[in-house]
């Protein structure tokens, strides 16, 4: 057999395995569970007489141009319990502030606070500066849960009602949905789908879930976290430097012995733009690399995985074809065709035509290049770059969480 014939029938068996063993993660079948009357754990409720306090944190920079078709969906919530909205205007230029105040005026709804924390502090990322001063602010009012939520997530009016019963019902510390990305102009349908995608390819979502998980990540769009939690993992404080900040807060609260559940959202939609493919591509390129831990070698390894693995069928199937390689041809098509039919679901789920799931190796060859950008940018000191601010080199979740259990920060 030639290299490449090798090198196809190698990808086959790659993706065999990811159809087979690793969580399913191609199904879209992990969604918020449905409510129903938990009488036993720690946290039971007899019916829903009782509904807990909750307050909802939005960090918020330079979000005027979103908040109208945001913030009074938060504030229009159908909940039977106590709850309010909190949104911390970190530092914006825009007029983010008194926006939000104007809405809440004019809309009405839940209670409305808009605070200001200040510049970070040294270590901190600007997002999670945000959201502490938020959650101590939150904190004093004594809620059982906090609905962290960005500033470009609209909730459905039975949103939060719907994300506390799943807490409740299934006695979870944390409840994410990930948000349905905006996919209106060609470059999200191509791009925002796969994005999903590749995230529940490496945090497979019914590990996470898992009675035993073997996976932990949340969505940062949209998590509800006990406050209690919150407090006993330490967090923002422990992941104050992090760069993926939801990701961070689901291993802090996990090493917290929290329990965690993490689905696909339905009535939580971001309604951010991305109109062309320089804003899709500043989004991967802003935290890529510090998802490979600012590692060469791992940066070196994914490049050579994402080659084998979204890149190589279909090469091996036209050049099998053109040059009479039979097996080459036969593995790289079967490769392809696995792909093509794990990546369907996901085109579904964001009601795209199932066709063009045979893009998506184009689409990865991007992802790739995005990730090789991102760590340029990363050594040339412009790494985590967004919305006017840099923050090179933050630590990981594992380095960050190691760091404070070391020095008792």
């Amino acid at each position: 057999m030639s290299t490449l014939a090798w090198f196809a029938c190698a990808s086959l068996v790659v993706w065999l395995w990811l159809l087979l063993g690793q969580g399913f993660f191609w199904r879209t079948d992990q969604r918020l569970p449905r409510p129903r009357d938990r009488r036993d754990g720690p946290h039971a409720r007899v019916g829903r007489e009782e509904w807990p306090g909750v307050v909802v944190v939005v960090p918020a920079r330079d979000e005027a141009g979103v908040l109208p078709l945001s913030l009074p969906s938060l504030l229009a919530q159908d909940y039977p319990g106590r709850a309010e909205v909190i949104l911390v205007d970190d530092g914006s230029t825009d007029g983010t502030g008194p926006l939000a105040e104007a809405l809440a005026a004019r809309r009405g709804g839940l209670p409305l606070t808009v605070a200001s924390p200040g510049e970070p502090g040294p270590g901190w990322t600007g997002k999670l500066w945000a959201l502490r001063h938020g959650m101590a602010l939150a904190r004093a009012r004594g809620p059982e849960f906090l609905l962290l939520t960005d500033a470009d997530i609209a909730h459905a009016p039975d949103s939060l009602r719907r994300l506390v019963s799943a807490a409740l019902d299934d006695d979870r510390d944390l409840v994410s949905q990930m948000a349905r990305l905006r996919t209106a102009s060609p470059w999200e349908r191509l791009v925002v789908p796969a994005f999903v995608y590749f995230f529940a390819q490496l945090y497979p979502f019914r590990w996470i879930n898992a009675a035993r998980p073997r996976a932990t990540a949340a969505a940062g769009g949209c998590v509800l976290l006990r406050t209690e939690t919150a407090v006993a993992a330490g967090v923002p404080d422990a992941i104050r430097s992090a760069v993926i900040d939801d990701v961070s807060l689901a291993r802090a609260v996990r090493a917290a012995g929290g329990r965690i559940w993490l689905g696909l959202a339905e009535g939580v939609d971001s309604v951010r733009p991305y109109t062309g493919l320089g804003e899709l591509w500043r989004m991967v390129t802003r935290s890529a690399y510090a998802q490979l831990r600012y590692r060469p070698s791992l940066l070196l390894g994914t490049v050579v995985g994402l080659a084998l693995v979204y890149l190589v069928p279909p090469v091996a199937l036209v050049a099998g074809l053109a040059a009479g390689g039979a097996v080459a041809a036969w593995a790289g098509g079967a490769a392809w065709a696995v792909m093509t039919g794990t990546y369907v679901p996901m085109l579904r789920h964001y009601r795209q035509p199932a066709w063009t799931a045979v893009l998506l190796p184009f689409t990865a060859s991007l992802y790739l290049v995005m990730t090789v950008d991102s760590a340029v940018l990363h050594h040339r000191g412009r790494g985590g770059a967004w919305k006017g601010r840099v923050h090179p080199g933050g630590r990981t979740a594992a380095e960050g969480t190691e760091f404070t259990a070391r020095h008792g920060e």
